[in-house]
């Protein structure tokens, strides 16, 4: 499977916290409730990656270690059965 196909398969970030708060973002995956609904319709394996990446400087600007969320993100892909994109860029 390519690496394009990984990430247009990538499953939702969320890791399954669901606790709103900092602005309306999860404290689990960093998401606001309107963009984990919206991202199964995010489109393109480019639009999902720029989404994940998005994410990651959130973690990092709210001072979290983004190494705990690809931790648990890495086990929901495992749980699921798929490739975890974050595997195709080392990160």
């Amino acid at each position: 499977m390519s690496a394009s196909q990984i990430w247009a398969d990538a499953p939702s970030p969320c890791v399954d916290v669901c606790k709103y708060k900092r602005a309306g973002r999860c404290v689990g995956c960093m998401m606001t409730k309107m963009e984990k609904d919206s991202f199964p319709h995010s489109g393109s394996a480019d639009m999902k990656k720029r989404f994940f990446e998005t994410l990651l400087a959130r973690l990092e600007e709210e001072h979290k270690n983004p190494a705990f969320w690809a931790i648990a993100y890495r086990r929901k892909c495992e749980r699921e059965g798929v490739p975890c994109p974050l595997d195709e860029d080392g990160t």
